[in-house]
């Protein structure tokens, strides 16, 4: 019996300078992880303090932080052994989180996730994190911060809290500046919607011990209970844009749409339905800032051929979106059906659309194994 295919396990780069708020930022998404089993490894050689839990500092360490989530702190020449461990399907994660040393250059880090052979990884976005409070102070001190910025998939304004509100929309639109197409959202104690970085994994009921904390209940403990002011939501930071068509996309027109992508576009996801282009797959989509890739896979016996888009931004014009992938479907699609693949056109349609196709990794057979072999295998790696 063949196996299923291991899917691919998207893997975040949290960077960002010392006292940017990285941990807190991180241990938000641990406590907030809505069942999601999340693999953590520190490229740090101090002391961090990960919910409650340690980490020696020593290269090589691994630690259970529970409720699935393991913990490595390692050194970055280190990173593809430990990717390796944490991608085997008896650990049974579903996102890495990379966080960055303070000190790190994060593009290193993304230069190496891209180039790694390993199958089953896909780069899910750098995220600097920046100190509002002490912005200037750190481009004093670290110029390279700029340089990290226009680099930075997603960036995260902390500690907004510290500033006046007039101070803080001059702050948005100077680091929207360094950053270019980046999204840029604020946050106060690193509390971010953990769907802006990764989905929720869905699992049967009782599987996980403990419940998710809802962001009711993270209001209701910061005393904010009553509060009815939405804009202080997690999910007011962001917004999320849909989009389905049962006509088919044109491949040139999409691909147009989505090298041009507008600013504070910070991901992607769902199928497109290239009709004539491709008759026998629909196209996986997965974009992350700069990064785009698609997968084919066959369409389903009685399926419903509609493209279905997910788009997750701040400051994005959604009804411009919209009009803008309406604006790529096919104008014809039935004649465009009935003349077929084997048109020289329609093959040269789809070559934008193949020059980021990227094949499912092939399944991997390893019996599955309890929690405890699995940090036991990485702490010996």
């Amino acid at each position: 019996m063949t196996p299923p295919r291991t899917p691919q396990i998207p893997v975040v780069v949290l960077a960002g300078f010392l006292g940017s708020g990285k941990t807190t930022l991180l241990n938000h998404l641990l406590r907030n992880r809505a069942g999601t089993r999340i693999g953590v490894i520190v490229n740090d050689f101090g002391a961090i303090e990960i919910d409650a839990m340690t980490v020696s500092g020593q290269v090589g360490s691994t630690v259970s932080l529970g409720n699935g989530c393991l913990c490595c702190a390692v050194d970055a020449s280190e990173l593809d052994t430990f990717l390796e461990t944490l991608t085997r399907p008896s650990a049974r994660l579903d996102v890495i989180v990379i966080e960055a040393s303070g000190l790190a250059e994060p593009q290193e880090l993304v230069r190496m996730l891209l180039a790694s052979d390993n199958p089953h990884i896909l780069y899910g976005g750098l995220v600097e994190v920046v100190d509002a409070a002490e912005f200037d102070r750190t481009r004093e001190r670290h110029p390279e911060l700029d340089r990290h910025l226009t680099v930075a998939d997603l960036v995260v304004l902390n500690k907004t809290d510290r500033i006046g509100a007039t101070e803080h929309e001059e702050l948005r639109e100077r680091v929207a500046a360094l950053s270019g197409p980046a999204a840029v959202i604020s946050a106060e104690h690193g509390r971010i919607d953990p769907e802006l970085l990764f989905d929720p994994a869905l699992r049967p009921d009782g599987e996980e011990e403990t419940r998710q904390l809802t962001f009711e209940d993270l209001l209701r403990e910061e005393g904010c209970e009553g509060h009815e002011d939405h804009a202080g939501h997690l999910h007011a930071a962001y917004e999320s844009v849909e989009f389905t068509s049962d006509v088919p996309m044109d491949p040139r027109r999409f691909i147009a749409f989505l090298d041009s992508r507008p600013e504070g576009l910070y991901r992607i996801k769902g199928f497109a339905d290239f009709g004539a282009g491709d008759r026998h797959n629909k196209y996986a989509l997965h974009a992350v800032g700069r990064f785009l890739r698609f997968v084919p896979q066959p369409w389903a016996r009685g399926e419903p051929r509609l493209t279905q888009l997910v788009m997750i931004g701040a400051g994005i014009d959604a009804e411009a979106l919209r009009e803008g992938l309406a604006a790529c479907r096919v104008e014809n699609p039935e004649q465009a059906l009935a003349d077929g693949l084997d048109t020289p056109d329609a093959e040269r349609g789809m070559w934008g659309v193949l020059r980021y196709v990227h094949q499912e990794p092939d399944p991997v057979d390893v019996p599955e194994a309890d929690p405890v072999d699995v940090r036991e295998a990485a702490a010996e790696v």
